[in-house]
Parts: structure tokens; sequence; C-alpha cells
């Protein structure tokens, strides 16, 4: 296994200097961006608008960090929530036949908490029933407002395993405003994840419909918030794993 790991390492190391690969890699999500090719997929029957490299991703920080509790801003249609929720109960699982102990979901410490300033009825319902909703708690507001600010801060001062996902208002001031409120939650060793920095790398006429676009979106909101919190780092081994990513340079891991 040993070998295997190091080839992997090393096949991620040649991807990342890769010219003709990276350039490969940035057509494809220009065109697939324009094709709402993310729309497609779902996680346990919820759409879930992530791109399934990321999806991979994701659940493999989280079971390399195995928190107890994820933060995350923006809701849509849940399927996120249900993908944290499913493979947090899928590390209470594996526990449970490491140690021969049983776990009872509903006293799980693990738990999924999420943010949305509008959380649309249907949605809600579909969420609130699912199998994995005992994992999940909901907020409805703006992830920025001071009030709700405070009580995410609270459940989490309760974890000792806390990793961020940021993808709601993709503006520079909104996602920076959530860095401020939610990166400093983050465990040392753990990650928060800052989706759809791919917009600096866009088209300038990608997004005609919103108040985003390059020079202001989550990527320039993650330059900014770096050069002041040298506690927090990039990633890259995960963007030269993915290639296609709807967050390159988003995923930051708090070293400090």
């Amino acid at each position: 296994m040993v070998g295997f790991n190091e080839e992997v390492r090393q096949r991620i190391a040649e991807q990342a200097d890769n010219d003709g690969l990276l350039r490969a890699a940035h057509s494809f999500l220009v065109e697939t961006a324009r094709s709402k090719y993310s729309y497609n997929f779902s996680f346990l029957g919820r759409p879930i608008i992530q791109y399934p490299q990321d999806m991979v991703a994701v659940q493999e920080l989280i079971w390399e960090i195995k928190p107890d509790l994820i933060i995350e801003t923006g809701i849509a249609h849940g399927g996120s929530l249900i993908m944290s929720a499913g493979i947090l109960a899928l590390l209470d699982v594996c526990e449970a036949i490491e140690t021969g102990q049983n776990i009872n979901p509903s006293v799980s410490m693990r738990k999924v908490v999420g943010v949305d300033i509008d959380i649309r009825p249907h949605n809600r319902a579909a969420i609130e029933t699912h199998p994995m909703a005992s994992r999940i708690q909901m907020f409805e507001g703006s992830s920025v407002d001071a009030d709700i600010v405070r009580q995410i801060t609270e459940i989490a001062a309760n974890h000792k395993r806390v990793m961020v996902f940021l993808d709601s208002n993709h503006t520079h001031e909104h996602v920076y405003s959530e860095l401020q409120a939610y990166a400093g939650l983050t465990s040392p060793g753990s990650y928060c994840v800052v989706f759809d920095t791919l917009i600096e790398n866009m088209p300038t006429d990608m997004y005609p419909d919103r108040n985003w676009g390059p020079g202001d979106n989550p990527m320039s909101a993650v330059h900014e918030f770096l050069a002041d919190h040298p506690e927090f780092e990039i990633d890259k081994s995960v963007d030269a794993k993915l290639l296609v990513s709807v967050s390159p340079m988003g995923y930051l891991r708090r070293v400090g």
C-alpha cells in the first residue's frame, strides 16, 4: 500500500506540471460551466449542484479529518448537507465496528450545521424528512448575520474537530465576511473549503445575471484573507489531483 500511495503522489505532482493536461482541464471546466453540468448530480436522492471531482475530494477530506461538526453556508436543495451527514454517519458505523460498540445516531455528536438566506419550503421539507435529518441543523438568514454567527460559534465550541464549507453568495465582500466569521472555527489540521473560486478564471461574460465575476469573487476573497491569516494555506495537492474543480485554490488547510 505504501508503494501505491507513493505512485499516487508522484502522478499528482506530475499532473501539476503538465501544461497540456491543465489547459484541457480548464477548457472542460469552462464549457461545462456554460452547460450547468454541476446541476446533473445528486447524493442520496438530493440535488447537490457540485462537480463529481469536488464531491470525491470532500469525502476524502471528511474521512481523513473525521470531524464531529461540519459548518456549511449555502443549502439550496440540500445535497451537500445530506452528503456531509451521510459520510459522518459512515464514520460512526466504522468506529462502531472497530470498537464493537453500538452507535445511536440520535445521540452521536457528529452533525452538520447549514445556513442559507432563503430555505425554500419544498427543500426544507425534503431535508427534514430525509433519513439523514437527525444529523442536520439549519438556520435561515444571512450567513454573516451577527446573531447567526454567534449561534453557530456556540455550537462549534462544543465540538473538537470542525470543518467549514463556504458556498453561498459569491461576491468578494460576502465571502471575505464569511471567512472572517467562520474560518477561525476550523480545527488545526482541518479544512475550510471555499467553493466557486473558479469564477476568477471564467470568461467575463459567464455570469451576466450575477453580481460577481473576475476580480470580485471567492478567489479574490481567499487571497485577501490569506494575506493576514498565515495559519491557513492553500492545499495545492487537491487542485493537482482533481484538475477539474469549482474550487481551485479554495481548499484551505489550517496549519496553525
